[in-house]
């Protein structure tokens, strides 16, 4: 019986990882490697992959820094009411419970072109939806819980007895973040970077609202690929999609290397 539950645990990773992961690979390189290469090199793929990498860059530093300065708060705030931790504990929470389309939809709502708000920013030359900042804030929208629910874990299983030690010797609060809290949370710190980096590469509902998927402007990788899809184009769109995997992957790799590290130290 055993033996029967864990050939269907492979199968059924198979089927749902596997087999997709290889269609994409083989599907790539249908025409070759020259084929590979003109689906990657287009000028609206360039384009696509370059917003993509922004938008991680963006999303990963706004979220390493807020992340764990919410997660903090949330965990070695006394001053916070209960309440109010729990409320902000619910908001952290919210894009578990709520579609991402939804999410950029809101956004749209919120500071689109058509609101007063969204009117008021772009008379002053700013421009949110249908631009690179709206795509940052429905991608942060999306991912901002990853950083958070890494680190609190972590920050309640060490304590603050060594913390309020640090303080009490005198210590800035600079430094004992750095030199007290950071070496205990900077694995944890680690694995939510990637979460949201693998996340970001990987976000299409929300960014697609936001973005209105305009060619060469506001188009990421995964929009591309839904674009090419829609258009019969399936070969490229298994390239750009074979980058995002392979990207995912090394990812993957990066978080198994990081838990073997933790564990030496």
């Amino acid at each position: 019986m055993r033996r029967l539950w864990i050939g269907l645990t492979y199968a059924v990773f198979a089927l749902l990882i596997v087999v997709p992961l290889a269609k994409i690979a083989t599907g790539s390189l249908e025409d070759g490697l020259s084929g590979l290469a003109d689906a990657l090199l287009r000028p609206e793929a360039l384009h696509a992959l370059m917003m993509t990498g922004i938008i991680v860059v963006f999303v990963t530093l706004i979220n390493t820094v807020f992340g764990v300065m919410l997660a903090i708060y949330l965990v070695r705030a006394p001053w916070l009411h209960p309440r109010i931790k729990g409320l902000l504990n619910s908001i952290v929470d919210l894009p578990y419970a709520v579609s991402p389309v939804i999410g950029g939809l809101m956004i749209v709502l919120l500071v689109g072109p058509d609101t007063a708000l969204g009117a008021l920013l772009e008379g002053a030359g700013i421009q949110i939806v249908y631009a690179l900042p709206g795509m940052v804030i429905a991608t942060l929208f999306v991912t901002f819980p990853l950083m958070v629910r890494e680190v609190m874990p972590v920050l309640q299983e060490i304590g603050s007895q060594q913390e309020e030690a640090a303080t009490m010797l005198g210590a800035y609060s600079w430094y004992t973040f750095w030199y007290v809290t950071w070496p205990s949370i900077r694995w944890g710190v680690i694995y939510g970077i990637v979460l949201t980096v693998a996340r970001t590469l990987g976000e299409f509902g929300a960014v697609l609202v936001v973005s209105g998927n305009i060619m060469n402007l506001t188009q990421t990788a995964t929009t591309l690929v839904y674009q090419d899809v829609e258009n019969f184009n399936v070969l490229a769109a298994s390239g750009v999609a074979l980058v995002l995997a392979a990207f995912s992957v090394g990812l993957l790799l990066l978080m198994e290397w990081a838990k073997k590290r933790k564990e030496v130290h």
